[in-house]
């Protein structure tokens, strides 16, 4: 039986992930859960779960769902206990749900404990890729990738040498305003940037994926998971979210990796690798679908994504500068402060605004990323 640490369990991945687990008890068992301030949600899971420990972001928060814990959960708080969660119990996989880069240090110490890695934060990769995949190789740890594309990217290169491939084409449904020109996305509102049309996902990961932010962290994600080059890495709308990614190789030849829309089949792919399980999902059939469709990236009318592009070429501290100043635009999206198009006009500042440097340690890491926190806070 694996056992499982999940870090992010209230988030959509989170949910997901203790579907495909009660969808398979006598396969897995959850050891670990952490949330952010969800507390009766963690509450819920941990009595249905019954996990060793559990994390919330917070003193009084922990102090709150004590009292209604099952026996033996020990309730833990903030950083120490979320790297607690990662790294301390007896999990042999670390499922990273968390959205944004909070989930660094407790990757890293989870890769440090030997734990293999079911990775879902693509932000981990973009803002300390170097550092992440240096430390899974010199431990022996695998890092199984989560997000769709990426999961599918794993799936396609499965025994193919890294020589034979050409490049790797990651495929955007377009988001919630696939079809609109840059006039029309004056004046948008949160509520239409939220509706989806193929995935149930995080507000978070949503407006990323309108503004096809998302797009450019799984370019920057892939490029250290598979050691490519970015000239090796392109994008295409894809409006179906069918064909996942696919892989072209030297001899022109190309695998794609296909299924309906779920989250739940890469989740139960990374935790039951090499192996494959049944699912409780859809099962694709083409000739009821008709058709799919592709056209080629817009640049122009997704400029971020071309700023995510221009950030992982130049490397170092740009990535986590993007990755930094997005998240704060997204928040003050959602929050009201600011229209769509302004979350485009607070990267571009940003990162324009920004000294590119080496950053070797935690320490540099995240003063690079407060640094572009408060500049994105304050424009």
């Amino acid at each position: 039986m694996k056992k499982i640490s999940l870090l992010g369990s209230t988030g959509s991945i989170g949910t997901q992930t203790l579907d495909v687990v009660k969808h398979h008890p006598e396969r897995f068992r959850i050891v670990g859960l952490s949330a952010g301030s969800n507390v009766d949600l963690l509450i819920e899971q941990a009595n249905a779960f019954k996990p060793a420990v559990v994390c919330l972001s917070s003193k009084e928060l922990a102090d709150s769902a004590r009292l209604h814990m099952p026996a033996g959960t020990t309730v833990l708080f903030g950083e120490e206990g979320l790297i607690e969660t990662a790294a301390g119990t007896d999990a042999d996989t670390v499922v990273t749900a968390i959205v944004g880069s909070r989930g660094l240090s407790a990757t890293l110490a989870a890769i440090e404990a030997g734990k293999s890695i079911g990775l879902a934060n693509k932000e981990t990769l973009v803002t300390a890729g170097h550092i992440v995949m240096e430390q899974a190789k010199r431990k022996g740890v695998k890092i199984l990738p989560i997000d769709s594309e990426h999961s599918a990217l794993f799936q396609c290169m499965n025994g193919e040498s890294r020589k034979a491939i050409g490049k790797i084409t990651i495929t955007a449904s377009g988001g919630s305003f696939r079809d609109h020109t840059r006039e029309q996305l004056q004046g948008v509102t949160v509520q239409e940037a939220l509706n989806h049309p193929n995935w149930s996902m995080g507000a978070k990961i949503t407006i990323d994926s309108a503004t096809m932010v998302n797009k450019g962290l799984e370019v920057i994600e892939a490029k250290w998971l598979f050691d490519l080059s970015y000239d090796q890495i392109e994008v295409v709308i894809h409006p179906e979210s069918i064909i996942h990614s696919f892989v072209e190789f030297v001899d022109h030849s190309i695998i794609a990796q296909m299924g309906m829309p779920d989250m739940r089949v890469p989740i139960q792919y990374a935790l039951t690798y090499p192996e494959r399980d049944e699912t409780p999902t859809e099962p694709l059939n083409l000739a009821k679908l008709g058709a799919l469709r592709f056209r080629e990236m817009d640049y122009d009318r997704f400029p971020a994504l071309r700023l995510a592009f221009d950030c992982g070429r130049l490397g170092r501290s740009a990535p986590a500068v993007f990755n930094a100043a997005n998240e704060i635009a997204v928040a003050r999206f959602l929050k009201g402060e600011i229209e769509f198009l302004g979350i485009e006009s607070i990267l571009e500042r940003v990162v324009y605004a920004h000294e590119v440097c080496d950053m070797n340690d935690l320490q540099t890491i995240a003063e690079v990323d407060q640094w572009a926190r408060r500049l994105a806070g304050s424009i």
